[in-house]
């Protein structure tokens, strides 16, 4: 028998075959070089206008005239800017406050997401379904601002507190499905090997449950804590009047936005030193609320993708 025809049945049974999608083959020298591209592209666009903050953040006024605006090539550099905004007390107060408001409110964030994911990923646990439904009803559904700030300030007494800050937005019912859904497909022999041991809910959670799940618990954590960080909408509602409560983000909002004078600088504060940008002023707060971001995503980075799509994923 010849070697063609050998061959023919393969040649038929792999025309017989389901073609692979393009995508799912192995690129050539093109596809290779047009991924590179995009990936430079796309990583230009986001590094490009934070060079430009961070470089703006830097420069004097006469760079900035120069420039007619956001500098990209530096014609000199200053710290200035960031001399005067440190110098007065109320921006060093607001990042200490951001900090603390973003540090409680995680932790109570994740307390309560914790036991409300273990306890509805617990098919036989009392009430359940009918919780797990008024939970998801709330996604589409809420009372409003006005009848939310009523019920915060008037009838809690919540005005100009920072529990207000933190309580009315401690609860995220997306974190709480995506934790519930990485509970239900983890550890299930272990679970049921602690349960016959006699092992109670509690030696459960917190002896295997929470080991084996920490990729989903630091992206929730990392979600809840980029929140709270950025938030500033609920101090404009709950405590507007007293800056020196204000975190960093309503700050910047004031200034940066409302055109509002750098707060807690007075004329003994700049006697003697050279008067930064307003524009450099401005860049230089929005570097500041930046930083704590930079620093602690890194950590977190290696279980987004695991954390964020592994209880989403059957088998």
């Amino acid at each position: 028998m010849s070697t063609t025809s050998l061959n023919r049945p393969r040649a038929q049974a792999a025309r017989r075959a389901p073609k692979r999608p393009v995508w799912e083959e192995k690129p050539g020298v093109l596809g290779q070089f047009g991924k590179v591209l995009s990936l430079g592209f796309i990583l230009l666009v986001i590094l490009l206008p934070l060079y430009c903050v961070v470089i703006t953040s830097f420069s004097t006024q006469g760079s900035i005239n120069l420039a007619g605006g956001i500098v990209i090539v530096p014609h000199g550099l200053t710290l200035e800017a960031y001399r005067q905004m440190l110098d007065g007390d109320v921006v060093t107060r607001a990042v200490v406050v951001a900090l603390l408001i973003t540090l409680a409110g995680t932790a109570i964030s994740m307390a309560v997401s914790v036991l409300c994911a273990y306890g509805l990923s617990r098919q036989r646990s009392l009430g359940h379904r009918a919780i797990l439904m008024t939970f998801i009803v709330t996604m589409f559904f809420s009372g409003g601002l006005i009848p939310t700030f009523i019920v915060v300030a008037n009838i809690f007494h919540g005005y100009d507190q920072y529990w207000a800050l933190i309580l009315p937005s401690s609860v995220s019912v997306f974190n709480i499905l995506i934790i519930r859904a990485f509970y239900m497909n983890t550890a299930r022999d272990l679970i049921d090997a602690a349960k016959i041991d006699g092992a109670g809910d509690w030696r459960i959670l917190w002896s295997i449950v929470l080991p084996t799940s920490k990729a989903v618990n630091a992206v929730m954590a990392l979600f809840y804590g980029v929140g709270y960080w950025n938030s500033w909408f609920n101090v404009m509602l709950y405590m507007p009047a007293d800056s020196r409560k204000w975190p960093i983000q309503y700050v910047l909002y004031e200034y940066v936005n409302q055109g509002a004078t750098m707060p807690g600088v007075s004329a003994h504060d700049i006697a003697g030193h050279s008067q930064p940008a307003p524009l450099s002023l401005q860049m230089a707060v929005v570097v500041l609320t930046l930083v704590p971001i930079v620093v602690v995503y890194p950590f977190v980075q290696k279980h987004f993708a695991k954390g964020a799509l592994t209880g989403a994923i059957k088998g």
